[in-house]
């Protein structure tokens, strides 16, 4: 006589064997052309929780991300675009990789082993040159070659991309390659990984705008925002670090404890003034190169909670301070003023120009490697 199985053990059993089983690899679909012919692809994440996200190999940007709310709805949470062309004409970094270096460089001027280097200037906060992001053609407007991957429990995309010697004025021949995985824990994870054959400096990172009550909604500002970090580089009014530490305490920028956005968003603070709102980088309280988190969003009408772990040394939180309606977003909404926010894991500006601060500089022959995760739940 055969043995009953239980019902309940058969459904464990065929969970465990879903988890257990090879995860495919990621789908692809034509996302649009590049003026000189190159194929723009959407490849899409997806979890077995409702999870998805689409990046696409121009820019390595991240158009889409599917986030479950609180009563199990998922809904995109990043802000961005419909067409390639509004990418490459109109966007304010919105999910691109940016790099060489991610934030400003004063002047757009550094120093290396005793060389001067002369970068583009494209971007003048305060009217004080920078440049900003890498320059006037960054990773963010690069072609990246894009690998479907994946791993037990988790989908990604390999994106690799060779920036030539000299590139907008960097020294070396410097190979990158990026990883976005995304799990069935609900973690959206990146990974970053370079070489040069010279001496160089680096620092990238993801500028994904996020709203998580949903693509669209009017504001951020009621979205409740901790940053574990007692102190920001202050700057100047090119937004130019001033190489000091300032304390957050008894600031509008101690969020060591919860605070809504927009609660202290107008004060009266020099720091506020010059960037308009928050635009600041944060050094982290945890700065060893492990793991670690630096920062949680919850807004309170979806339920769904964000935390940033990284291993980064510093946070850029930016406000959405520059977005001003003209923008039309994929919901056909327009992008109002404070909108989006960005959580840029991050080497702080102007560090090459800043010895004080923790080192960009990539040694020729060595492997640059940073990581992030971006942990989803609700509550």
């Amino acid at each position: 006589m055969k043995p009953k199985i239980h019902a309940l053990a058969l459904g464990i059993g065929s969970l465990f064997l879903a988890r257990c089983a090879p995860t495919a690899p990621p789908s692809s679909s034509g996302f649009g052309v590049m003026p000189g012919g190159g194929q723009v692809r959407t490849y899409t994440l997806k979890n077995a929780n409702g999870m998805e996200a689409d990046v696409i190999n121009y820019g390595g940007i991240m158009t889409r991300l599917l986030v479950p709310d609180k009563k199990g709805q998922a809904g995109d949470v990043l802000l961005g675009f419909n067409d390639l062309k509004d990418y490459r004409t109109k966007s304010p970094y919105f999910g691109a990789i940016v790099g060489r270096y991610g934030n400003r460089i004063a002047n757009g001027r550094f120093s290396l082993n005793g060389k001067q280097y002369k970068l583009a200037t494209n971007n003048d906060p305060g009217g004080i040159p920078c440049s900003l992001h890498g320059g006037l053609k960054g990773f963010d407007k690069r072609l990246w070659k894009a690998t479907p991957v994946s791993k037990s429990g988790q989908q990604g995309v390999r994106l690799d991309y060779t920036s030539a010697d000299g590139e907008e004025g960097y020294p070396g021949n410097l190979q990158v390659t990026v990883h976005y995985w995304l799990t069935n824990q609900n973690t959206l994870r990146i990974e970053y990984e370079a070489r040069s054959d010279k001496d160089t400096v680096i620092n990238i990172t993801n500028h994904n705008y996020y709203n998580l009550a949903g693509e669209g909604s009017s504001t951020i500002n009621n979205h409740q925002l901790t940053i574990n970090g007692g102190h920001i580089t202050p700057v100047d009014a090119g937004l130019i670090p001033t190489g000091k530490l300032q304390a957050v305490a008894g600031t509008p920028f101690d969020f060591t404890t919860p605070h809504a956005i927009g609660e202290r968003v107008n004060a009266k603070d020099t720091q506020l003034k010059y960037g308009l709102g928050y635009d600041h980088n944060w050094a982290l309280n945890s700065s060893n190169g492990s793991m670690a988190k630096a920062a949680e969003v919850y807004e309170p009408t979806s339920g769904r909670v964000m935390e940033v772990w990284t291993t980064e040394p510093g946070l850029q939180f930016y406000g959405g301070n520059f977005l001003d309606g003209t923008l039309t977003g994929k919901s056909g909404r327009k992008y109002p003023y404070r909108s989006g926010l960005c959580l840029e894991t991050q080497h702080f500006p102007d560090s090459p120009n800043q010895p004080n601060f923790p080192s960009t500089t990539l040694k020729a022959g060595t492997t640059y490697r940073s990581a992030t995760e971006y942990r989803f739940k609700s509550r």
